[in-house]
């Protein structure tokens, strides 16, 4: 049996168990449009953090970090900053957000800005600005799995089919099960991932260096400068950083699929139990940086800096662990992408057709029609995937730039009564439009800052003008 041949059966097997559990999820429970969407809010602490987990550590962590890690050096390192910061901001905003869900029956993210603000244009905004974030970060999970199937076939797989089959197992399993399927197919997914980036992690540098430490010191003493800041980069330096890290944390939990995944949870304590227990997962990126940094001198000169952990796991172990971390990854790409799916279809069918052209249509029309955007949005992804080569971080912090511009509508609503809806329609469209024009005339970043945290900041400013210069609401 060939060494393709043995990484690919094992990637097989380790996707059918990924995707059988997602059709057994859902299987015993009645799956009306509560169910399908937020779980009937009754997840518990492991339930919360594997669906949690499963929508945060993505194709980005497996391998768009350690990519980064071998083609820009340092900047890379924000992440690690980014996650730690956010579930400080979890713990204090989430328990409000579901004291909110649980008195008002919210499911999605529109939800919360249309009962808060009591405009159905502002949440009809929220969700195509939602969905169009998504777009981006859909695309960055299909394209990891491209690249996986690619690698761990020795190049006997084209990119393209390993894709269209990723996206319709993906669809398939959420289409049945919901966020369900998810949550239990996390189980499978988290578990291959720790163990494959820890034995990476570990195993790359004492192979081919003895170790860790000599790893970083053959690094330093050949590419010093790719440590520190701005790394392998000319514009990637300290005010980019500290900017990127201030946009990714707050905008962390304002992407649809992690906000909606609040109302999932049984109470506010599970929801700050799990803000303390979610660094713990965070230590496992280290091993990824360690794969990434090590392959800048085991795999000089790659072209697509995505490909790095993957080729030094092809140089290094035999076939069969290959195949487990190929799998560990496509699952790693399916979870995420799958609930991205759902909760961008969710939004389309409940807060944007049915308020705007359809406000008669039934709970089960909404879940009909959702199901059906499912297989849309799955296509669009596929599609875009195919034909884009941005890289995979790149892909990310774009979205952030989108939804990060929730955040002054979501923390002025829940500690504000003075905040009204024009002052945080005005400053998301301000933000937004601002993000938009620097990322598309290319000036992020922009005098060394972040552009999506600039649009940030411009967001901020005209809510809180805005706010002063109206009437205080009844």
């Amino acid at each position: 049996m060939s060494a393709a041949a043995i990484a690919l059966t094992t990637i097989v097997a380790i996707v059918a168990l990924g995707t059988t559990v997602g059709f057994v999820a859902g299987a015993r429970v009645k799956m009306d449009l509560e169910q399908w969407t937020v779980g009937g809010r009754g997840f518990g602490v492991v339930l919360v953090f594997l669906l949690m987990a499963g929508e945060v550590y993505t194709t980005f962590a497996f391998l768009g970090a350690s990519g980064w890690a071998y083609s820009r050096g340092g900047p890379t390192l924000y992440v690690l900053a980014y996650l730690t910061l956010a579930y400080v901001v979890s713990f204090f905003v989430l328990p409000q957000l579901w004291e909110l869900g649980r008195r008002h029956g919210l499911q999605t993210q529109s939800d919360f800005f249309r009962m808060r603000y009591g405009n159905r244009w502002l949440a009809g905004f929220v969700c195509i600005v939602g969905i169009a974030s998504f777009v981006p970060y859909l695309q960055l999970q299909i394209t990891g799995i491209g690249i996986i199937a690619s690698v761990a076939s020795y190049g006997d797989i084209g990119r393209t089919p390993a894709m269209a089959v990723a996206v319709a197992l993906l669809v398939a399993f959420v289409f049945a099960s919901g966020v369900r399927a998810v949550a239990w197919v996390s189980v499978v997914k988290d578990a291959l991932m720790v163990f494959a980036a820890i034995a990476i992690g570990i195993g790359v540098p004492l192979m081919h260096f003895g170790g860790t430490r000599a790893m970083f010191a053959a690094l330093v003493h050949t590419h010093a400068a790719h440590l520190t800041m701005p790394g392998a980069t000319a514009n990637l330096g300290h005010g980019w950083f500290i900017s990127t890290v201030l946009l990714t944390s707050f905008g962390f939990y304002m992407w649809p699929h992690a906000f909606g995944a609040t109302f999932t949870a049984r109470s506010a304590d599970t929801l700050r139990r799990n803000a303390v227990v979610m660094p713990l997962y965070t230590l496992t990126l280290a091993f990824i940086f360690f794969a990434g940094f090590a392959a800048v001198l085991i795999v000089p000169g790659l072209a697509n800096g995505d490909l790095a952990m993957l080729t030094v796991v092809r140089q290094s172990f035999p076939p069969w662990f290959l195949g487990v971390v190929g799998g560990a990854g496509a699952l790693t790409a399916m979870v995420p992408a799958s609930i991205f799916i759902l909760t961008a279809a969710t939004l389309f069918a409940k807060n944007l057709y049915r308020p705007l052209f359809a406000p008669t249509m039934s709970d089960q029309g909404v879940a009909r029609l959702a199901r059906a955007t499912v297989v849309v949005m799955g296509l669009i992804s596929l599609g875009l995937a195919i034909y884009s080569s941005t890289t995979l971080v790149s892909l990310l912090l774009t979205g952030y730039a989108g939804v990060t511009q929730f955040f002054p509508g979501v923390l002025l609503g829940l500690y504000s009564r003075r905040v009204t809806a024009p002052a945080v329609f005005a400053g998301m469209i301000v933000g937004v439009v601002t993000a938009v024009f620097l990322m598309l005339t290319h000036h992020d970043p922009l005098f060394g800052v972040s552009a999506g945290f600039l649009a940030l900041c411009l967001n901020f400013l005209v809510t809180i003008s805005t706010m002063l210069l109206t009437r205080r609401p009844t």
